[in-house]
């Protein structure tokens, strides 16, 4: 199952496909690397103006979308990433743009809120804990109230793009319970570990809060109001990453297909032999299925049907799983060639090994179905 695009979404589409291809081809991916850079952020700020920081974003708040279903066409762009191992903070900045805009009093970050939209600003959302894997709710740090504001202390790990943000959506529990604060890098006690990654271009970062005091207006919402948002942002982020994840896969396939087609072994193509079709056959299908619960766990997401967190587990075990097995599959029908540097494949197979390990496991999205389900 598919989405039935509208003109407008084959629009955004296109434009975004032909722009990546011409500002983030896999030459650049390497060159960023090599620089110890992850992203490149003019590259980034037009990007925004195509629309790829405001989709999730209500109207009335400076966003838009260009169908009216704002989650279902950021997986758009996410697709059109994975499709080139894309650089840039697509899931980071929108989880954290769309907190801010549907939280209580948005008005008082109004500011960021814009900044991130046009693309100026690069904001990360910091809710791991150090070994505590990717648990949003298990990952708050402490908030203690201090006369008009809050100190906050702790640790975040694994923040994805926080070596390059210049504000962190921060989770903490205070005496009311689960709450999010807007925290600028540059504030007294706050340090960014930058951590080295196995994706080429997707940077992570351990963040350090030693006394950071913040006034009651970076609060983002109410205090102690933060469960549901965060429930919500956690459905954004992993279905941005399950569409990366088909747009992966698909691409992949393709030149896997392409070059049993054009390599030869015994004067035939690779193509003609019958076990390696039935293991490409055996792997279109499972892309096929991938795609078809992304498009589900998007279209609840969307709706905010109290279904979508089991909907976005069943995407995130299926092609967390899924992905990478096919990748490897791909790399041994490339034969030698396949292991070495020079070869893209590599560059895909890192960004779906980390994918898969983000935001939880397989198997933890299993555990996570069936908590949900009661069984």
């Amino acid at each position: 199952m598919r989405f039935e695009l509208t003109a407008d979404q084959r629009l955004l589409q296109t434009a975004t496909a032909d722009y990546l291809e011409k500002s983030a081809p896999l030459g650049v991916i390497r060159a960023l690397h090599d620089e110890g850079r992850t992203f490149d952020r003019v590259t980034w700020q037009r990007g925004a103006e195509l629309g790829w920081t405001s989709l999730v974003v209500p109207e009335e708040t400076g966003g838009g979308s260009v169908s009216g279903e704002g989650v279902v066409d950021a997986t758009l762009i996410a697709e059109q990433f994975g499709r080139g191992c894309a650089p840039g903070p697509l899931a980071a900045v929108n989880v954290v743009a769309a907190a801010l805009a549907e939280a209580a009093g948005a008005d008082r970050h109004a500011g960021l809120l814009g900044r991130l939209l046009d693309g100026s600003t690069v904001a990360a959302w910091a809710c791991c804990a150090p070994g505590g894997g990717w648990d949003p709710e298990a990952g708050a740090i402490e908030a203690r109230p201090d006369g008009d504001g809050y100190v906050l202390d702790g640790t975040h790990d694994g923040v994805e793009h926080g070596g390059d943000a210049d504000a962190f959506l921060v989770l903490a529990r205070t005496p009311e319970g689960l709450s999010q604060f807007v925290v600028e890098r540059d504030a007294d006690g706050v340090s960014v570990l930058p951590l080295e990654s196995l994706d080429m271009v997707r940077g992570f970062a351990r963040v350090d809060y030693t006394g950071v005091r913040v006034p009651a207006t970076a609060l983002v919402g109410a205090a102690g109001g933060a469960a549901a948002a965060v429930e919500r942002q956690f459905q954004l982020a992993v279905v941005l990453q399950c569409a990366e994840l088909v747009g992966v896969v698909e691409r992949v396939l393709e030149f896997t297909r392409q070059w049993m087609f054009d390599r030869y072994s015994f004067g035939r193509p690779l193509a003609s032999y019958q076990e390696l079709k039935h293991r490409m056959a055996d792997m279109t299908l499972w892309s096929e299925s991938g795609q078809a619960t992304m498009a589900a766990a998007a279209r609840a997401v969307q709706e905010r049907r109290a279904d979508a967190g089991e909907l976005v587990s069943v995407a995130k075990s299926y092609l967390g799983q899924r992905a990478t097995d096919i990748i490897q599959d791909c790399v041994q029908l490339h034969g030698g060639l396949g292991v070495t540097w020079e070869h893209d494949i590599h560059i895909y197979l890192r960004r779906a090994t980390v994918n898969r390990l983000m935001w939880g496991t397989p198997s933890a999205h299993r555990r996570r179905i069936a908590d949900l389900l009661n069984v």
